[in-house]
């Protein structure tokens, strides 16, 4: 029962974040022929540092305030955290501000990290510099949307944030491929300039999402302050702000650092890769490289993390009120139900991209001049989904249960294998070398999650191991089946294929794909054991 009420509180955002990362992946689609490969390198030399400042800048305050609110509101106290919120707001219009000065001025430091000068380049130090400074501006509105959503979500409301998290990605992509095509098809046809304004897109979306957040609080401020008034204590027996501000600091700060896990492994290979490759004799590669990896690749592969990502949001709160009410049977209930879920959905979606991550790619990018490295690097790159879907969710839990010290040393672990490895591993194996060490730093940060809950929750993985087992083989027949379907198609289809040709060969695959797999799955009653009584055989 337990289980299914987590579900049940996830849908929404899932939904939500599946058609946010779905919009974020589809409009590299046109935006690669509007700008090219380095032109994408550029807009990730200036999307890496303004993710992280992000971080830093609401300090995991989403989620950590969901975490808070959470905790008062199953004790009863809705006052405390009312007036925390309320106080919240200034602080962060102060944190915007700063980090918005800090980005801007910074900027020509990052550049240089971020820039190496190679035969071919389409754009300079300068330009970098340009598109750090475009983006910078969306940190002034960011940080106190963020305080309002983990509001809303500590009232285990997740609906304001999926409408809103929906609404400023339709306005940001909108505005980046709007931006793009007048500069490059209708004015002046200078890439680092259409790049650069398509980055101010990440402003106007936040204005979009914030104004959705301000409608849905306006129209429950009733209801909350009718709360908060039948709980409103004395006012010597009030907390003091200095103190509630001391635990949701205890609680935001691991969050903002573990919530960086993705965008610091990127941000190294970011600022890695280009030297690396110039190193072992492949600068001329080193731009395109990063445009493939961080910015289209990844993009792919990050598609099945939707549920993960909402999974991580909806868990802090609710892992916290079983926590913190003791009720180890739901706590229990909860991470069995989360570890099942995630498995069952990102094992076979992250194999089913290895084992057809040729047709994928030609279907998306077309046979640019990067495409064997491309296609190599989603077909090495796509397994990594499970890691990070697995992470985010064990780092919650982890979180939730109040070890946000074993989520944030096992993340310092695995960057400091990533930070230590990649440059050498390119060296060794190439541009591929930086998946590697991806793979061998969230590898040890994982395990070592894994074990903090078996540790701390006393929970058994003994149920885990067998379903992940299941869904391996699962996985084994389902991609055997997809490999001959693909192979023959490709064979029929012949080399004189055109991108849209391509499409239905490579739908007919997936399908099939998730047929085979949902099918196993129905059968062995897997599938109603992980997802609920309507995926069970009749």
């Amino acid at each position: 029962m337990a289980g299914s009420k987590l579900m049940q509180g996830t849908k929404a955002l899932t939904l939500a974040t599946l058609i946010s990362k779905i919009i974020g992946f589809l409009y590299i689609i046109p935006f690669v022929p509007l700008v090219g490969e380095q032109g994408v390198a550029l807009y990730q030399a200036g999307y890496m540092p303004y993710g992280i400042m992000i971080a830093l800048a609401t300090m995991g305050v989403p989620v950590a305030l969901s975490k808070y609110v959470s905790k008062y509101h199953a004790l009863g106290d809705y006052d405390t955290a009312h007036r925390l919120f309320k106080s919240g707001i200034p602080l962060m219009l102060i944190m915007g501000f700063l980090s918005f000065w800090i980005l801007f001025l910074g900027a020509p430091l990052l550049a240089t990290v971020a820039y190496t000068a190679n035969e071919g380049d389409q754009y300079v130090f300068d330009d970098v510099v340009f598109v750090i400074r475009m983006v910078s501006f969306a940190l002034l509105v960011i940080p106190v949307m963020s305080l309002m959503r983990g509001y809303m979500q500590g009232f285990q409301q997740m609906v304001p944030t999926s409408v809103s998290q929906v609404l400023e990605q339709i306005i940001r992509i909108a505005f980046i491929l709007i931006a793009a095509f007048l500069i490059m098809n209708l004015g002046s046809g200078n890439m680092p300039l259409a790049v650069g304004f398509a980055t101010l897109g990440a402003l106007v979306g936040a204005f979009g999402g914030l104004a959705v957040l301000i409608y849905y609080y306006r129209s429950q401020r009733t209801y909350i302050l009718k709360k908060v008034e039948e709980t409103k204590q004395p006012l010597q027996n009030r907390q003091q702000l200095p103190k509630m501000y001391k635990e949701l600091i205890s609680y935001a700060l691991p969050l903002s650092f573990v919530g960086l896990s993705i965008p610091l492994f990127q941000m190294i290979d970011v600022y890695t890769i280009e030297d690396a490759m110039t190193a072992a004799g492949l600068g001329h590669l080193g731009k395109a490289y990063i445009g493939v990896l961080t910015g289209m690749a990844h993009k792919i592969v990050l598609i099945p993390m939707a549920l993960a990502t909402a999974l991580s949001i909806t868990l802090v709160p609710t892992i916290t009120r079983a926590y913190v009410s003791g009720d180890q049977t739901v706590l229990q209930t909860y991470i069995t139900q989360t570890y099942q879920v995630i498995l069952f959905i990102t094992i076979p979606a992250s194999f089913g991209m290895f084992v057809l991550a040729e047709p994928i790619y030609y279907f998306l990018f077309g046979a640019n001049e990067s495409f064997v490295l491309g296609v190599e690097t989603l077909r090495f790159y796509a397994p990594v989904t499970i890691l990070f879907a697995v992470y985010a969710v064990t780092g919650s839990i982890l979180q939730g249960m109040n070890r946000q010290k074993n989520a944030v040393l096992s993340l310092i672990i695995g960057l400091l294998l990533k930070l230590s490895l990649t440059y050498v591993f390119i060296l060794w194996f190439g541009p591929y070398g930086a998946i590697w060490t991806t793979y061998i730093g969230f590898g040890v940060a994982l395990a070592l999650n894994i074990y903090a809950i078996g540790r701390h929750a006393a929970f058994d993985y003994t149920i885990i191991f067998r379903r992940t087992v299941l869904i391996a083989v699962f996985t084994t027949i389902m991609v055997i089946a997809v490999g001959l379907i693909w192979g023959g198609m490709r064979v029929w289809l012949g080399d004189d294929v055109s991108r849209i040709g391509v499409a239905v060969p490579l739908f007919i695959s997936v399908g099939a794909g998730v047929i085979v797999y949902f099918y196993l799955g129905i059968r062995s009653h897997l599938a109603g054991k992980v997802l609920g009584d309507k995926f069970k055989l009749r």
